[in-house]
């Protein structure tokens, strides 16, 4: 059942493919002006990546006379949403959301929502490894539910923030395997450096988020991916699947793009096609390409369809999963 309902993966292509052709057959866009790009996290995890890749791809192309990012971290991005929606008038303002915003919104009870957005386009899907430190006894997902079925608590679950994706891909796996999923020891570890440190340290038995946040370190020695999200292995990636592992669990955390709630249809219009022609940039592909994401390109008109339909997917499986407050 989760595996089906949580792999949109596979319909990625074809939404990408028409994407293409309409961006092809678009005339010349205006420039914009100054842009600012929120990352509701801090540096290094997956939505900063997102920004800066924005950034530096629509300065390349030309988009907009100035493109900036700003971080505002905290509380799974629901503070930087918060400062989204209810800061000053914000023009070109946008900011990265995805996946885990809407479990950090449900969870924490957030006074505000993605229905107070515009959403512009989703950009990407990411697969997720679970990592463990070069040092940890822990070799393979066997080892990994051993452990905790012997003694749940001596497994620390690390992850972005609590409602994330890395939350409901441990859920999902604690599931799977015949686990108490209320007797797991989830840890709001953050993301980038944040993380990376926790586990090398031993602080944390096991981490989870993109691929890209850990490949230094796994190819350096110093960190072991002992399965990845995905329902087959990937290519160059020498990791095997949770599913081959006798877990039967798959997940992909999109990424996106939205706008302010107030933004005028012409604006919407103009971003809306700068999104189609950044993300069939050479530019754009080669930063995907090198960082594993997935294109799962959709714009405005059919990723405000998606995200209406996945807000509430993803509140039915938080409340399947135990995970909300009654």
């Amino acid at each position: 059942m989760w595996a089906k309902s949580l792999d949109i993966s596979r319909r990625f292509a074809a939404a990408a493919a028409l994407a293409a052709l309409a961006v092809t057959a678009s005339p010349a866009l205006a420039q914009l002006k100054s842009v600012e790009i929120m990352a509701p996290a801090n540096p290094g995890g997956g939505y900063d990546q997102h920004a800066r890749a924005m950034q530096q791809v629509m300065q390349e192309l030309n988009l907009a006379t100035g493109v900036q990012v700003v971080n505002v971290p905290g509380a799974g991005g629901t503070i930087g949403l918060s400062q989204f929606v209810t800061g000053k008038k914000r023009g070109n303002g946008l900011m990265i959301t995805g996946l885990g915003m809407i479990g950090a919104t449900l969870i924490n009870k957030s006074p505000v929502s993605l229905e107070q957005v515009t959403p512009l386009a989703r950009l990407t899907g990411e697969y997720q490894p679970i990592i463990v430190s070069a040092e940890s006894p822990l070799k393979t997902m066997d080892d990994l539910v051993a452990k905790f079925k012997a003694d749940p608590g001596s497994v620390s679950w690390g992850g972005f923030a609590v409602g994330s994706p890395d939350h409901i891909l441990y859920a999902l796996i604690v599931k799977a395997v015949g686990g108490d999923v209320s007797k797991m020891n989830y840890i709001a570890a953050g993301a980038g450096g944040e993380m990376l440190a926790a586990v090398m340290g031993g602080h944390i038995t096991v981490v989870t988020g993109g691929y890209n946040e850990f490949a230094a370190q796994l190819k350096e020695g110093k960190l072991r991916a002992l399965a990845i999200s995905s329902p087959e292995r990937l290519p160059g990636i020498d990791v095997p699947t949770l599913k081959e592992q006798g877990v039967d669990v798959e997940l992909v955390n999109w990424r996106a793009v939205v706008a302010s709630g107030d933004i005028k249809q012409a604006d919407l219009k103009t971003l809306d096609g700068a999104m189609g022609k950044m993300v069939a940039s050479p530019q754009w592909k080669a930063i995907a390409a090198e960082r594993g994401w997935v294109d799962s390109y959709l714009p405005a008109k059919d990723f405000a369809g998606f995200l209406q339909d996945e807000q509430t997917r993803i509140k039915s499986v938080l409340d399947e999963l135990g995970l909300l407050k009654k």
